[in-house]
């Protein structure tokens, strides 16, 4: 077991030729550049830690992508490489440098590799995927259709990137998203998802002396909470999750607000309204307690018709330069990806890296996958160039 590199290094070297998948220099130089990545800590949100991070991007990233944008948005930086004016419906790459874990998981868990197997905080989900495309990048026959956006809070539910996001998008041929695979199958669909906050207003009361002069919000929530699941529809895969719930203050008051907290998933935006629509007209079982709904769609989903072509052409690439066969999976969590899919591009998600433990403490990326990942991307620019 070997540490790496800290997180000032990178190579800056850009030229690579096709080494053995497994244990050449391509390999070696990625794997230096993902622990510079994961030495940098980057939990949604947090500019201290983005800011160098996307410094390392600029250093690698080939002179033919053009000039770096840095926009912020809310206090959160994203890094913006526009495609060139005079290049029409461009191919856009979509990645996020964020993370979930908080500052000081470096050290409680610093990047490791032993072996083929890498591990670290975020090394999956998803700066493996940036390795990836920088890679892929500096081999690619040209750059003046390709565009590049990396966001910086993606895991927090893209609040201050979602609008650039869609502004990038707008007018692509594709997007290519750098998320982590399904083994070596792209993630072709995701589910929507929706998050609400149900508030009960009611009223307290001493609890032993004058309960009746109370409007209990407990109790409305709990009359409510077992119809708000009964909304989820299973054969259509269809979830709808209370998730946290609160109420009261001591044990010797009424409770007079609770809250609860509804994880909402589908695979088709039609489920999602049918959900949001029932959500949004919630009446009280008590007609003097108060209930209000906060919240609503956040992403529709990705949906295999979307992402059904560029499959096809990445099935081709693979087949084209040995490559291992680009499976298909559908996965229950939305990413970026689904907004774009949202404005009706084709995007084709989860061509990053190969591993497992998103979000897990397990998290790791397979050292083997670095070389493939990227031969695979580049033939997927290079053929969307010809294509256009």
């Amino acid at each position: 077991m070997a540490a790496a590199p800290g997180p000032a290094g990178h190579d800056g070297g850009h030229g690579a030729g096709r080494q053995d998948p497994a244990r050449g220099p391509a390999t070696e130089r990625m794997v230096q550049r993902l622990a510079a990545l994961v030495g940098h800590e980057t939990p949604s949100g947090h500019r201290p830690g983005l800011e160098p991070l996307y410094d390392l991007l600029e250093a690698w990233a080939p002179a033919g992508l053009g000039t770096p944008r840095r926009i912020v948005s809310g206090d959160v930086p994203h890094l913006y490489w526009p495609a060139r004016e005079s290049a029409g419906s461009p191919v856009l790459l979509l990645c996020h440098a964020d993370t979930v874990w908080p500052l000081g998981t470096l050290a409680e868990r610093p990047f490791r590799r032993e072996g083929d197997r890498i591990t670290g905080p975020g090394v999956f989900d998803m700066k493996a995927g940036l390795v990836i495309a920088m890679d892929a990048l500096a081999r690619v026959r040209a750059l003046d259709h390709v565009s590049m956006l990396v966001t910086g809070d993606e895991e927090a539910g893209s609040l201050t990137s979602r609008a650039l996001i869609e502004e990038a998008a707008r007018g692509c041929s594709a997007v290519l998203v750098l998320e982590p695979g399904e083994g070596d199958a792209a993630k072709t669909a995701r589910k929507g998802a929706a998050f609400y906050r149900i508030s009960f207003r009611g009223r307290s009361a001493h609890a032993g002396l004058e309960p009746e002069k109370g409007l209990n919000a407990l109790v409305e929530l709990a009359h409510q909470v077992l119809g708000v699941g009964a909304l989820a529809d299973p054969e259509l895969g269809t979830t709808v999750t209370p998730t946290v719930a609160h109420a009261g203050t001591t044990t010797n008051v009424v409770p007079g607000a609770a809250e609860l907290c509804v994880d909402v998933r589908a695979w088709s935006a039609d489920e999602l309204r049918r959900v949001d629509a029932a959500l949004t007209q919630l009446s009280p079982r008590s007609a003097d307690v108060g209930v209000t709904v906060a919240g609503g769609v956040n992403r529709y989903a990705l949906e295999e018709a979307q992402s059904a072509p560029l499959l096809a052409l990445a099935r081709s690439v693979a087949t084209a330069r040995g490559l291992p066969d680009v499976g298909s999976a559908r996965v229950g969590g939305a990413s970026d990806g689904n907004f774009t899919a949202a404005l009706g591009i084709p995007t084709l998600d989860g061509i990053g890296a190969r591993g497992d433990g998103a979000h897990a403490v397990h998290e790791w990326v397979d050292a083997r996958c670095l070389v493939p990942r990227s031969e695979l991307l580049t033939g997927l620019i290079d053929a969307l160039g010809e294509a256009r």
